[in-house]
């Protein structure tokens, strides 16, 4: 009979609850924004910060996957999901499996009801046993939570990859700001140097008698008002650097050496493969993530509703039992007259549970479907991000076109104006219009430079590229040393490898 019982409920019937199927979306065939250096026929470089060329910002990607803290963390959630995944591959066997045993002493009250004179007063007990309970998935409610479990470790794993899109991104925004204001204080710092000349010019006409002590007077205004640009542009450079320390996960100050020398805006000017926006489906690790999510809670649906049924189990004991009463003794515990045995089948069903177990069903299901909503919404917001980086970047470079030629004609006007009053035949007032004017230009010509590479790594950040560029612990050594001296991890923070994503 029993035989029988397990052979039915191993053959069990299907998981109950919906198998999940990745959610339907509507993708773009082509890319709304174009660009003469966008090209959807070429895949993304994913390794894409190298197009810049720049071996210092190259060296910052690859410190900041090694060392970044929140990357850390998010390779021990991997670590935390394999761990809970094994827990639930285990639940496939005998959930109970116990071994135990107790020694216990009895002394009798005589004056107990019915006592009985002839029995043993006084007596030990000596038990040695094992007990197992399998409850049988008959409906599928442990497959359906290994299905949670495994979507749910997919899913950090995309996170962490995730994360290396965002580190990347970051990184290499902090760099590129960092590169566009030393241009900016160098240039303020240029035009500092000229406009002490002016004041130099300025005074010696005015001690001569040739000018007013107006002159004097606006040039010395004119020199501080571009001086006091200066500050603001070494806080803003301090403070990218203190960003690009805490993505690296060092102390602040500790990165100047790294990026001394004059290295300029970093800029791409080869084609750049986009691919279609199908691919980003598949690419981006935040898209993945949701999908993942939505097939973890999917599952949760099956083990809610394995509730609604009952459950079979099998459950077994087997043991010695001796005492020191009557003709035995504890010495006999191994004896065969000492062992025991029993054994069969048993269910539980959960009735008159008024609608609890239902509306679990329901909640479950509430979030299934909320998921699905994220998930498109993360999709559209994906395909969003990646229009407004492409607008943005082709834009900029229009705007930065102009914006040379302004600064150059700002340049040239500071030229003729400084030379004119030289003559005398202009007023004092055209000089510092002129450099104020080109100070401007210059400031916003350097930003908008800026702007382009800022773009372009945004383009970058939404395709969801960067991830698959290299096979990485999920930490560093010293911190892998200290956890298994703390706790058997086995293999469990092995390296993640990205390519099984893709």
């Amino acid at each position: 009979m029993v035989c029988c019982f397990v052979a039915l409920s191993l053959a069990g019937c299907a998981s109950i609850g919906p198998d999940f199927k990745q959610p339907e979306v509507v993708t773009p065939e082509s890319w709304y924004s174009t660009d003469e250096l966008f090209s959807s026929s070429r895949a993304m470089e994913p390794a894409w910060w190298t197009l810049f060329n720049d071996p210092v910002l190259n060296q910052l990607v690859d410190m900041a996957f090694r060392q970044n803290l929140p990357l850390q963390v998010a390779g021990l959630r991997i670590a935390e999901s394999r761990a809970r995944l094994g827990i639930a591959l285990g639940n496939r066997y005998p959930q109970l499996q116990q071994l135990s045993g107790s020694m216990t002493d009895v002394e009798l009250s005589e004056n107990s009801p019915n006592f009985n004179p002839a029995a043993d007063e006084d007596y030990t007990n000596l038990n040695l046993g094992f007990d197992a309970v399998w409850e049988l998935d008959f409906w599928g409610r442990y497959r359906r939570a290994i299905e949670s479990s495994q979507a749910s470790l997919m899913a950090s794993e995309a996170d962490y990859d995730d994360l290396k899109v965002i580190l990347a991104g970051e990184i290499a925004r902090a760099y590129v700001s960092t590169r566009s204001l030393e241009e900016r204080l160098s240039l303020v710092r240029a035009n500092i140097v000229l406009q002490q000349e002016s004041l130099r010019i300025a005074t010696v006409r005015y001690e001569n008698g040739v000018t007013s002590e107006l002159d004097k007077q606006q040039a010395a205004s004119n020199l501080a008002n571009t001086q006091a640009l200066e500050p603001g542009i070494l806080i803003a450079q301090r403070q990218a650097l203190n960003a690009l320390c805490v993505l690296l996960s060092i102390p602040p100050g500790e990165i100047s050496e790294l990026l001394a020398g004059k290295v300029g805006i970093p800029a791409v000017n080869a084609e750049l493969g986009t691919g279609v926006p199908a691919d980003l489906l598949r690419r981006r690790p935040d898209v993945r993530r949701a999908e993942y999510l939505a097939a973890s809670q999917s599952a949760l649906i099956g083990v809610a509703r394995a509730d609604l049924y009952p459950s079979f189990s099998l459950s077994g004991s087997i043991g010695y039992q001796s005492s020191s009463a009557g003709s035995s003794t504890t010495e006999d515990l191994f004896d065969s007259d000492s062992l025991f045995l029993s054994a069969g089948p048993s269910f539980r069903w959960n009735i008159f549970n008024y609608g609890r177990l239902k509306n679990n069903v329901r909640v479950q299901d509430a979030r299934f479907q909320q998921s699905l909503l994220g998930y498109r919404q993360t999709v559209l917001n994906a395909y969003r991000e990646v229009e407004d980086a492409m607008v943005a970047f082709s834009q900029s470079r229009r705007e930065t076109a102009f914006r040379a030629d302004s600064a150059a004609a700002a340049l040239r006007a500071v030229d003729i104006a400084n030379t004119r009053y030289r003559e005398g035949a202009v007023d004092f007032q055209r000089v510092i219009d002129s450099q104020r004017f080109l100070v401007t230009q210059q400031d916003q010509w350097t930003r908008a430079r800026g702007e382009i590479a800022l773009n372009l790594i945004a383009i970058y950040k939404a395709l969801g590229g960067g991830w698959e560029v290299i096979s990485q612990p999920l930490l560093p050594d010293d911190v892998i040393d200290e956890m298994q001296q703390r706790t058997d991890w086995g293999e469990l923070l092995t390296t993640h490898d990205p390519s099984r994503e893709q």
